[in-house]
């Protein structure tokens, strides 16, 4: 049908769409091709997480248009759906796609229609799910299990982005999976916008979905992505340590360690039940001898809300410090338009806002450096990727360790035990 290129911003749940949209393309009979000037069409899977990754994606745009101005684009994603007039008013743009269409976009595609136009932009109306998973590396697939949000935080326009949450059916996921098995794929990683808040839909629970992929042959690894620390309950804590394939490392937030800030940013848990949680996980999922060692913790931090004082900021800092994550996600908060936070009058300055990261930068860069080395000279098993830099390849131990070692292609997606 012609060439078609896919240019994917954001997170990995995006990661796993734009490949399940490069496969239907695919067996349209679409050669799938990198960014050039003999692309007949362009599929831009947007971000809209920050107003950087709206401007970045603007720019993008005018990038593809200009470097093949016949070929079609095609914008989906977050951005596409706040702001489509926002983009149709951009050169060179045909589609817009919205939530509810995303699995017509190889037919949108094809459509002859001269101008741009936009397809299913209201999210209210957006009921369905596109299911998605990640194909194309022999090491790790992204299975989308769920969209959409209802916590409706004072700071995110996810909810408006991605609707209500809903999710994809228990067996439709295991039928995936087995996909997925089939290519050789040995570590699976659970995806969506919130991924413990699955079963809206379908009225199952978050630990019923964990035991039926755990029981798929050939999966050997799970990763749950980023969970609400309130959705990571003692029962699913307590079965992952009772002998499963999911592994303990954990993406949490927290977005604030001071009580006043996470209530104005309408979260749902306390800084002491936070950390009450972090403790949990270690006590079952941590002998005494593995404290601090063994469960790889990523947490998300939002600097600079509104209303973040310096002592607010030092609350946050000081339970950090405490709890000694892995690893730190660091955010300056964003003004987006729609949110209760961006209508506020106590924004703080965007200097603060900088040194407040740099600060948290510092801190996780420590935390990062302790944990590695804790685990030296531990027995880890490692799952080696294909990609080779410098003569070397690299991999990641089941608490999400980056180890490298000399390439050997025979290595590539096989789980091997190797001393740190």
């Amino acid at each position: 049908m012609g060439k078609v290129a896919f240019i994917t911003l954001g997170c990995k749940l995006n990661f796993a769409e734009t490949s399940t949209l490069a496969r239907l393309f695919a067996s349209a009979g679409w050669e799938e091709v990198k960014p050039g000037p003999d692309v007949d069409c362009f599929v831009v899977n947007t971000c809209s997480v920050t107003e950087h990754a709206d401007k970045k994606c603007r720019n993008l745009i005018r990038r593809l248009h200009k470097t093949a101005p016949d070929a079609r684009i095609a914008v989906t994603g977050c951005y596409a759906q706040l702001k489509p007039q926002e983009i149709l008013a951009i050169d060179g743009v045909d589609l817009v796609i919205g939530a509810g269409q995303k699995g017509e976009l190889v037919r949108l595609a094809l459509d002859g229609q001269q101008g741009a136009y936009g397809y299913s932009c209201e999210i209210d109306a957006v009921e369905s799910i596109f299911p998605a998973w990640s194909s194309g590396e022999r090491t790790r697939s992204f299975l989308k299990v769920q969209d959409g949000c209802d916590y409706h935080c004072a700071y995110c326009t996810v909810p408006l982005a991605r609707g209500k949450s809903r999710n994809i059916p228990i067996a439709e996921l295991v039928a995936q999976a087995h996909e997925i098995a089939a290519q050789g794929i040995v570590e699976v990683v659970l995806t969506g916008v919130n991924t413990g808040d699955f079963g809206k839909t379908t009225g199952d629970s978050f630990l019923s979905l964990l035991q039926a992929l755990d029981a798929v042959p050939g999966i050997e690894r799970y990763r749950i992505s980023s969970i609400e620390p309130n959705l990571l309950t003692e029962e699913i804590l307590r079965w992952i340590a009772s002998g499963t394939k999911f592994l303990p490392h954990f993406h949490i937030p927290i977005q604030s360690g001071c009580n006043r800030t996470l209530k104005g940013m309408h979260r749902r848990y306390t800084a002491e039940q936070f950390e009450a949680k972090i403790q949990l996980i270690r006590d079952i999922l941590e002998k005494p001898e593995e404290r601090f060692t063994r469960v790889f913790f990523g947490i998300d931090v939002i600097v600079g809300f509104p209303g973040e004082t310096d002592e607010d900021f030092e609350e946050t800092y000081r339970l950090l410090a405490r709890v000694r994550p892995a690893f730190l996600h660091i955010f300056p908060y964003s003004r987006r338009a729609g949110t209760p936070a961006a209508e506020r009058t106590d924004q703080v300055q965007e200097s603060v806002k900088t040194e407040r990261a740099a600060r948290l930068q510092a801190l996780s860069d420590r935390l990062h450096a302790e944990f590695t080395a804790a685990n030296q000279g531990r027995k880890a098993k490692v799952l080696f990727e294909s990609t080779m830099k410098g003569g070397k390849m690299f991999g990641y131990t089941e608490n999400y360790l980056r180890i490298e070692r000399p390439y050997d292609k025979n290595l590539i997606g096989k789980i091997v035990e190797t001393t740190i």
